[in-house]
């Protein structure tokens, strides 16, 4: 049997008894990048049905307004290059906030179940194994702690490009999918869904001319050579994911083997104590 990944809301359940009780949390930030059409949300969401007390992020829900983004000569809007395509400071708090109180913001909202997703599943099996290797390792760390875990699965285009987002994250996962492939996965998509209730469709050569070239100035400093697609990683404790060397199951248990090893390492900043949720 397989497992289809879930149209879940970012929220974290009311009845999740895992945030009802300590007042002392620790907040892992899972960092999931990689180019559009990489396989980062269909990832996440696996993950965030696997992992114990868990939401997803996305770095979509902070674009900015529609009005305020530069205008190519010939492409119309540009989503896509790194210093306007986020509203940097507004995530910087938002991610602030939510290693402060644990949880989503009542007040956040996310428009990611608009968006056209394909299904890749994960064996059942796979996930029933990771899940309880990670809810064993979970519960050994909250109970010599006195402390509990609570994950935020961070999913975007662009988590790399800002440093002192780079810095919160505490594990790092980057899918790096080839040009052809990228591109071929985009001209299937019928658009994008924006916050502000519209529909963005790529017009003609926008993929070539305008995603791509933003994709490579935002990551290359993070290989060597710059070369994305075949370049070693240069960011410390990056793991990284060639999606078309692995199958989903494959990539699903490398991840929470590395998040396993994260439970018993450091916290990238500290949490301190949080109100009782």
């Amino acid at each position: 049997m397989t497992l289809q990944p879930p149209t879940l809301n970012t929220q974290v359940p009311e009845s999740d008894e895992r945030n009802q009780q300590s007042p002392k949390a620790r907040v892992i930030l899972v960092a999931i990048g990689g180019a559009t059409c990489s396989g980062k949300t269909t990832l996440a969401k696996h993950l965030r049905n696997i992992l114990p007390g868990s939401f997803i992020i996305h770095q979509d829900d902070f674009a900015p307004p529609e009005a305020t983004l530069p205008i190519h000569p010939t492409l119309g809007q540009d989503w896509d290059t790194a210093a306007t395509a986020i509203d940097w400071p507004r995530l910087r708090a938002f991610l602030r906030t939510i290693k402060r109180i644990a949880r989503i913001p009542e007040d956040h909202s996310s428009h990611d179940h608009l968006n056209e997703q394909k299904h890749v599943p994960l064996d059942e099996v796979v996930a029933a194994r990771c899940k309880a290797e990670i809810t064993k390792a979970q519960e050994e760390i909250e109970a010599a702690s006195g402390t509990r875990v609570v994950w935020g699965l961070v999913d975007g285009f662009l988590l790399y490009w800002d440093q002192e987002i780079v810095d919160t994250f505490d594990t790092k996962v980057f899918l790096r999918v080839p040009y052809d492939v990228l591109k071929e996965r985009r001209s299937e998509r019928s658009g994008y869904a924006t916050a502000e209730g519209a529909f963005w469709k790529d017009p003609p050569g926008y993929f070539e001319q305008l995603v791509y070239p933003a994709y490579l100035d935002a990551h290359r400093s993070m290989f060597t050579d710059g070369d994305i697609e075949g370049g070693s990683p240069l960011l410390p404790g990056l793991v990284l994911i060639e999606p078309l060397r692995m199958s989903m199951d494959d990539i699903v248990s490398r991840c929470c083997g590395e998040l396993v090893s994260v439970l018993h390492g450091p916290v990238a900043t500290e949490t301190g104590d949080n109100a009782q949720l």
